[in-house]
């Protein structure tokens, strides 16, 4: 480190658009990241959200609502760090019986947490695409919200300890699971979903959405004593994405605007499950510093 820069207490796994930052390719003369010990990352959210303990870094983008609406001092960058469709997220056991989104009702559902991002993404499609109604829904979960202060439903159940979801929906404890990039190369395993990629095709072209999963975000005392500090962790990330290579359709893109429609789906999905108060502004996630970024 230089006696100019900067060093940047930082939450960030490494990811094919983070790679180049995390090995040291992309730098600057004006900080320094030096990376949490945090493996994976979202091990780091609960520290991040209840004490504040990094100055930046990545978090799942509905741990960050939850702990925004609750007056958390961070502040959202324009720059996800992941994305993806996630229709294709939760699976049945084809062996047991055919399960389409209208059957539902009355079943039990595994999910890590009842908070996860994805769970929420899943439910929200659910409910709002294919009428679902999720209180007829038991939910088996694993693990707590990441924020403080916040009740589950009362139609959430915890999994006893050590319990693994794909074994449960095979050994027929749970009817369906949330399961995503976990979804283990099993021919008994179908998604509720009928066609999930023809179906997120057609959902992202009539809504213009693209699910974000985990977002970068700024402490809001960095934002308001070094703007410039902010500035250039944007550029930063922007050109370790780039070195990165991506090819096709793009679930990661930068800029206020481009995720306008998105951040509005999640905010809205998140507070019809009860995980905030209210219906927050997309504007309200940034500050003048963040919001300037393109």
């Amino acid at each position: 480190m230089t006696e100019t820069q900067i060093p940047i207490h930082t939450l960030l796994a490494e990811y094919g658009v983070t790679r180049a930052l995390r090995n040291g390719e992309v730098t600057s003369p004006l900080l320094r990241l030096d990376y949490a010990d945090y493996d994976p990352s979202n091990l780091g959210f609960k520290a991040f959200v209840r004490e504040a303990a990094f100055q930046a870094g990545e978090l799942a983008i509905v741990t960050f609502l939850m702990a925004k609406a609750r007056g958390a001092p961070l502040v959202l960058m324009p720059a996800p760090i992941s994305g993806r469709f996630q229709h294709h997220c939760i699976a049945y056991n084809a062996e047991n019986r055919v399960l389409l989104p209208g059957d539902l009702a009355g079943k039990r559902v595994g999910v890590r947490a009842y908070t996860q991002t994805t769970g929420v993404w899943v439910r929200g499609i659910l409910q709002n695409e294919y009428g679902v109604d999720l209180e007829k829904i038991t939910w088996v979960c694993f693990e707590d919200a990441h924020v403080e202060n916040y009740a589950e439903p009362s139609n959430v159940t915890r999994g006893a300890p050590g319990q693994k979801l794909v074994n449960m929906l095979l050994d027929g404890s749970l009817d369906a699971a949330m399961l995503g990039s976990n979804m283990p190369d099993d021919p008994r395993l179908k998604t509720v979903i009928p066609d999930p990629q023809e179906a997120a095709r057609a959902w992202y072209e009539r809504t213009g959405v693209i699910p974000l999963n985990h977002v970068f975000v700024v402490r809001k005392d960095l934002s308001e004593a070094r703007p410039d500090i902010v500035r250039e962790l944007y550029r930063m990330l922007k050109e370790s994405k780039a070195k990165a290579g991506l090819k096709g359709f793009d679930t990661r893109p930068y800029g206020v605007e481009a995720n306008r429609k998105t951040l509005q789906t999640i905010i809205r999905y998140s507070w019809q499950q009860g995980l905030i108060d209210r219906q927050l502004e997309v504007d309200e996630l940034f500050d003048d510093v963040t919001r300037a970024l393109d």
